[in-house]
């Protein structure tokens, strides 16, 4: 992972705002606008995968940006889990979930493997240059 200088230029981020964004276009274009109680749920947890990953790269420190984007993995999990939700009362056809939850699954994958190099990493964060 290069020293980036901001949250938008980390991959896992794009792919997380690109999650909210197919979300929202399937509620454009669904009935999931008629169950309030799933589309506020599904459209929280998919926003938290890529607000904890702003808000842990903005905190400096590889620590606690690792204890975001655990958050934000555990949230990517929760989106999915909504997501069979959707599919299961019909608001999104199998093939438009298979690529919803692929972009799950490998958003999931990069930021575990983010968390791999934090963790390995002898570099411990822009806070602790000085």
């Amino acid at each position: 992972m290069a020293h980036y200088q901001s949250f938008e230029d980390l991959e896992i981020w794009k792919k997380s705002r690109e999650i909210c964004n197919d979300v929202y276009d399937l509620y454009l274009i669904s009935d999931l606008q008629k169950d309030y109680g799933l589309w506020n749920q599904l459209n929280r947890s998919t926003g938290s995968v890529m607000d904890n990953i702003a808000e842990g790269f903005d905190r400096d420190g590889n620590k606690e940006f690792i204890q975001f984007l655990s958050i934000a993995k555990a949230s990517c999990g929760e989106s999915k889990s909504q997501l069979y939700r959707c599919l299961d009362r019909k608001y999104v056809d199998q093939n438009k979930f298979l690529d919803i939850a692929s972009k799950m699954e490998n958003c999931k994958a990069q930021t575990a493997g983010s968390m791999k190099y934090l963790k390995k990493s002898d570099r411990k964060g822009k806070k602790y240059d000085i």
